[in-house]
């Protein structure tokens, strides 16, 4: 994308409690996303900006399965044009460094260098979900800084992988193999290509699938930690597919994307599968669960 040049626009108006998962949504289709609050009713606009014309059935059909997840309403989604700015810089502005835990997430604009004693992890906000400003992700990553103290790792997974954040922050941490994988094509091309600028290459492998039952990820299997940020349903309808494929003794899962009222439906889903609670946070109304298989 130049610099100056016409951009799509793909706008909607959503609920406040689900205008952070329609953001996430609208990064994996979009160079740019934004979104602003209306103070008078509290529903939130959302836009994304494209360099082309974006695939408005595709734009659709993801907003109803997100509708439903929800249990609301199909967003109306407005496609039009918008003149020329300086979109890249005004994006870029929006993306600050970022310290997790022991990580600093930073883009190509940033120009300091990370504090001593950080994990510094590259990342541009772009095509793949995943620049660890969600609470989901944030939730993730410090429940993986704080296994690190504890733990050794051997074999990872990381389900439904994205940008690769979390691929990125497990090679890093444990200097293990980590299978990336995902159901978006060009979210496995942007993880891998996030992993080789990280100088992690060589221990991340990202693979365009669906869930646990493709190939790749079965012949990696069993894994001892299995990272998985995507949505409560999804999950539940997996837990018997990642406690398979989960070492019996004593494998972990992070599981997160799961608004703080669906957290005890997804405990529940993976105990029935022989999976225990050891730890649970929230963050702004994001729940992240960490599990071990008994």
């Amino acid at each position: 994308m130049t610099a100056l040049t016409f951009l799509w626009r793909i706008e909607i108006k959503v609920p406040q409690h689900t205008h952070q998962a329609f953001e996430d949504l609208f990064s994996t289709f979009s160079s740019a996303v934004t979104s602003f609050i209306n103070e008078i009713d509290n529903s939130w606009r959302v836009e994304g900006f494209c360099d082309s014309e974006p695939d408005e059935r595709r734009v659709n059909l993801a907003l109803k399965n997100l509708a439903e997840i929800f249990e609301i309403e199909i967003p109306v989604a407005r496609f039009d044009l918008v003149p020329p700015r300086d979109w890249i810089a005004d994006n870029l502005a929006d993306f600050p460094p970022l310290k997790i835990d022991r990580f600093f997430i930073f883009g190509s604009h940033v120009a300091e260098t990370p504090p001593a004693g950080t994990i510094p992890l590259a990342l541009d906000a772009g095509t793949a979900f995943g620049s660890g400003e969600h609470a989901s992700t944030e939730g993730c990553l410090r429940l993986m800084a704080r296994l690190h103290r504890t733990r050794n790792f051997s074999r990872i997974l990381d389900m439904g992988c994205g940008s690769g954040i979390l691929s990125l922050a497990a090679a890093k941490l444990w200097q293990s193999p980590v299978l990336a994988s995902d159901i978006d094509d060009e979210a496995a091309r942007v993880c891998q290509l996030n992993a080789e600028r990280n100088g992690v290459g060589r221990f991340v492998q990202a693979t365009c699938a669906t869930g646990y039952g493709s190939l790749p990820v079965r012949n990696r299997a069993p894994y001892d930690l299995i990272v998985s940020n995507i949505l409560a349903r999804p999950l539940m309808n997996m837990a018997g597919d990642l406690s398979h494929h989960l070492v019996s003794n004593g494998g972990y899962a992070i599981l997160s994307g799961l608004l703080e009222r669906d957290g005890n439906r997804v405990l529940a889903a993976h105990r029935g599968f022989g999976l225990r609670l050891v730890r649970r946070i929230t963050i702004r109304g994001w729940q992240t669960l960490l599990l071990q298989k008994n």
